[in-house]
C-alpha cells in the first residue's frame, strides 16, 4: 500500500544544515539528542510541513511528561551488535518492508533480573533508509513516544542505536517481535488459514483500545494518522497491538478544534475532510477504524486493483450490500467457515457510524470500545447457547427412548396377561352371576 505526502514545493534547507543537525545530535546524550534534532529538523524542514502543524514534541506540556515517565529506559544498541543480532541485514531475515525502510527479524542479549545470566530475546530491527534526511523526524517520533508509554495494545520498543559512519547515520529501532506478523497478512487472500470471526471482534477491539489510550486517556491527546490494517500487529495469542508512530500528531491545544497540517497517510484509510482541508482530528482516526472493520467483515483491502472496475474501492463495493439484508451475506468473507449474521451487521452499523461524512458525528474511541464488547458478548453467548441446547435434546431423546421401552413391555405384558375385570365381565354373560365362592382360577391360554 502506497503512502502519500502532499509538500507545499518550497525549497528544503541546505544540506549542511542537516548534516550539521546529525552530526550534533549524534555527540550528545540521547534524551538531549532527541530533544535537539527535533527542534532543528522542524526548523530545517519547516517547508515541508504547514506552518500551523504541531508535533506532539514541541510542546513544554509533553516534556514535562517526558520526564516524569522515563520509568521505560530504552536500552541504547550499537550497529554492530544489531548487525550480527539479523546476520547482516540479511534478506532472509526481512519481514517488512515499508515507507521509512526495512523491518528485520533478529534476537538480542538481554539482562535477566532473576539470574545473573543473559537471555535472548527475539526482536524485529527496523532500520530507516540512509538516503536523504527522510525519516528522521519520525525517528525521533516513535522513540520520543515509545519510550515512555505502556499499553497492552501498542507496540513495546526495546531499543534503539543512532550511529554515524562512513555512509551516513544509522538510525534504527529495535521492537518486540510480534510473531504472528499483521492484520493485513492474515486478510490477504493467499492466507493459509482464515481468522475466524471471533478473533477478528477481539482484534477490532484491542485495536480499539489502543486508539481509545491515545485520544483520551494520557496527559495529552496524540492522533495517530495512519491507523491501517498493516500497522496492526499480533502477537503469538493473537492480541492486536499499534504499530509505527512516526506519523502520529499531538491533538489540538485547547480551545481549538483542529490540527493544521500537511496531508500524509495511506491511500484509502485517510478522512476525506482531513485529506481536503489538511484538518486533523482524532476524528481522522476514527474514520480509518471504519474501514478497517469493512476489511475485516468482507477479508478484502480497501483498494484492490486486480479486481473489475466496480470492486476496486472497498467502500464503494460494499455501500448497496449494506442497504439491503437480503443481500448483506454477500459481502461476508467467503473464507469463513462460521459467522454470525447478526453480529456482521452490528459491526458494519458500526462501521458505517465511523465513516459517518460529518467528523462530529463519528463516535469516540471509548464508545467504539463499548460497542464492540457487546457485539463479543451476544457472539459469545450465542455460541455456549447451542451447547446447552444440544445437551437439552439428548436428554430429550433419551428421554423419549426410555418412554418408547416402557410403552412397549406395556403392550407386551397386556399381551402375555389377562384383565380380571374382562374375564369376570365374560363369566357373568356366559353363567349369569358368578359364585365367588365355587370360583376357582384356572390357566388361561396367553398365546
Amino acid at each position: 500500500m502506497k503512502c502519500f505526502h502532499f509538500s507545499n514545493g518550497e525549497k528544503r534547507g541546505e544540506e549542511g544544515e542537516e548534516d550539521g543537525v546529525i552530526s550534533r545530535a549524534s555527540k550528545v546524550t540521547w534524551v538531549r539528542s532527541l530533544s535537539i534534532a527535533s527542534s532543528s529538523v522542524e526548523s530545517v524542514r519547516r517547508s515541508e510541513f504547514d506552518s500551523e502543524s504541531r508535533d506532539f514534541t514541541d510542546s513544554f506540556g509533553f516534556y514535562e511528561f517526558l520526564s516524569q515517565r522515563r520509568a521505560n529506559d530504552l536500552r541504547v544498541f550499537n550497529f554492530a551488535e544489531l548487525k550480527a543480532a539479523t546476520r547482516g541485514f540479511s534478506r532472509s531475515l526481512l519481514i517488512g518492508e515499508g515507507g521509512f525502510g526495512c523491518v528485520y527479524k533478529g534476537v538480542v542479549e538481554v539482562s535477566d533480573p532473576d539470574s545473573d545470566e543473559d537471555s535472548k530475546m527475539d526482536v524485529a530491527v527496523k532500520q530507516l533508509n540512509r538516503s536523504g534526511f527522510q525519516g528522521h523526524k519520525e525517528w525521533i517520533n516513535e522513540v520520543n513516544f515509545l519510550g515512555v508509554v505502556n499499553h497492552p495494545n501498542l507496540v513495546k520498543l526495546v531499543g534503539y542505536c543512532a550511529e554515524d559512519d562512513e555512509r551516513g547515520m544509522q538510525r534504527l529501532l529495535v521492537y518486540e517481535l510480534m510473531h504472528n506478523r499483521s492484520l493485513e497478512d492474515h486478510l490477504l487472500a493467499r492466507s493459509q488459514s482464515p481468522l475466524p470471526w471471533l478473533q477478528r471482534l477481539k482484534i477490532a477491539q484491542d485495536a480499539a483500545r489502543g486508539l481509545a489510550y491515545l485520544h483520551e486517556e494520557m496527559d495529552f491527546q496524540l492522533i495517530f494518522r495512519d491507523f491501517k490494517a498493516s500497522n496492526i500487529l499480533l502477537d503469538e495469542d493473537f492480541n492486536a497491538k499499534l504499530s509505527d508512530f512516526g506519523l502520529a500528531r499531538q491533538g489540538p491545544a485547547a480551545g481549538l478544534g483542529h490540527v493544521s497540517t500537511s496531508v500524509v497517510g495511506t491511500v484509502g484509510y485517510a478522512a476525506p475532510e482531513y485529506v481536503h482541508t489538511g484538518r486533523l482530528t482524532a476524528k481522522s482516526d476514527v474514520w480509518s477504524f471504519g474501514v478497517v472493520l469493512y476489511e475485516l467483515i468482507t477479508g478484502r483491502r480497501v483498494l484492490e486493483r486486480n479486481l473489475p472496475r466496480g470492486e476496486q474501492k472497498l467502500l464503494e463495493w460494499v455501500r448497496p450490500y449494506v442497504s439491503d439484508p437480503k443481500k448483506f451475506h454477500m459481502i461476508i468473507d467467503p473464507r469463513l467457515e462460521e459467522v454470525c449474521m447478526k453480529s456482521a451487521q452490528k459491526l458494519a452499523s458500526l462501521a458505517n457510524k465511523c465513516l459517518m461524512k460529518q467528523p462530529k458525528s463519528r463516535p469516540k474511541m471509548s464508545e467504539v470500545v463499548e460497542i464492540l464488547g457487546n457485539i463479543i458478548s451476544e457472539v459469545t453467548s450465542q455460541d455456549s447457547i447451542p451447547e446447552v441446547a444440544k445437551e437439552t435434546e439428548e436428554v430429550k431423546e433419551e428421554e423419549s427412548r426410555e418412554e418408547n421401552e416402557v410403552g412397549k413391555q406395556e403392550n407386551n405384558d397386556r399381551k402375555r396377561g389377562f384383565d380380571f375385570k374382562e374375564m369376570v365381565s365374560f363369566r357373568n354373560r356366559s353363567i349369569g352371576k358368578l359364585d365367588w365362592r365355587n370360583w376357582t382360577p384356572g390357566l388361561v391360554r396367553t398365546s
